[in-house]
């Protein structure tokens, strides 16, 4: 009878250490695997992008207009999961911000980052007004300010340098780069060729070289200079524009000087929604209509 008992307990320890073996190899593939996910939503005409670091943090640069974000956004983010750590607003247009309310009414969000460039749009006024309802902390980014975002994933934020308040809004749209390990995405909101310019006075070219650059303001004309597409050097270039927008966007001329620099184009219109997934040394695409 003894003999028996020694040997049921000796066959559960088994089975325990071989669990624990099982649970170790687990835990050392799933640090193998760990995965930067960077998304352009395709959320039409406007701006809309999610990320996740390695290690589960989410943030979001713009929620793109109105009714607009949460289909996509739900494509890239858990049903079960209903929470944002944080939301970089790049500047307060309505194809920028229109989302922010979809996401506060579905969402708690940690924190909202703003360029401080200002409006008096009716649709800005009530988000602000709901933040504060909600209590979330709105801080102001700032050049030098660096968000670690996990699992060796960082944001910089390169833009603004300065007081914005009295900018126009594209002007002053935040404008940053994220990193994790050799991949890197330069973020430029609606960044005008005067908001490169300073950037390019205050970077190098090594600095500022990105493995994707988001085409500022959805590829218009008043951005994406040549200068600025030759210091960050892509080699893809992603617009977020929507299907036969009445903008025209993207021009030709800011295809042609992205095609002039080697830079492969991948845009929302033709794709619907970009989801780029990196372990720090490749970058692996697919896409989502």
């Amino acid at each position: 009878m003894l003999e028996n008992f020694k040997k049921y307990y000796l066959l559960i320890f088994v089975v325990f250490l071989f669990l624990i073996t099982i649970f170790l190899f687990y835990l050392d593939f799933q640090s193998l695997n760990k995965r930067l996910t960077f998304a352009m939503l395709d959320v039409g005409q406007g701006d809309g992008l999610f990320i996740e670091s390695p290690t589960g943090t989410q943030i979001m640069f713009d929620v793109g207009p109105a009714r607009s974000i949460l289909g996509p956004l739900a494509r890239v983010m858990s049903s079960f999961d209903k929470s944002i750590d944080a939301i970089v607003v790049t500047n307060p247009d309505a194809d920028h911000i229109g989302g922010l309310l979809d996401i506060l009414k579905n969402y708690k969000v940690g924190k909202v980052f703003e360029s401080g460039t200002l409006t008096d749009s009716k649709i800005y006024q009530n988000l602000r007004e709901e933040m504060k309802k909600r209590d979330i902390p709105d801080i102001l980014a700032k050049r030098g300010m660096r968000l670690n975002i996990g699992g060796g994933a960082v944001i910089d934020i390169l833009f603004p340098d300065r007081d914005v308040a009295s900018w126009a809004t594209n002007d002053g749209s935040v404008v940053a780069k994220l990193t994790y390990g050799k991949t890197s995405i330069m973020l430029t909101g609606d960044a005008s060729i005067k908001t490169e310019k300073i950037i390019l006075s205050e970077n190098t070219s090594a600095q500022l070289s990105s493995t994707i650059l988001k085409v500022g303001h959805h590829g218009s004309r008043t951005s994406t200079s040549p200068l600025f597409v030759k210091a960050v050097s892509p080699t893809y270039a992603l617009v977020s524009d929507g299907k036969d927008n009445k903008y025209g966007h993207p021009h030709q001329d800011t295809l042609n000087t992205l095609l002039s620099f080697g830079a492969k184009i991948f845009r929302t219109d033709l794709l619907g929604t970009i989801i780029m997934k990196s372990n720090g040394e490749n970058e692996v695409f697919s896409f989502s209509k």
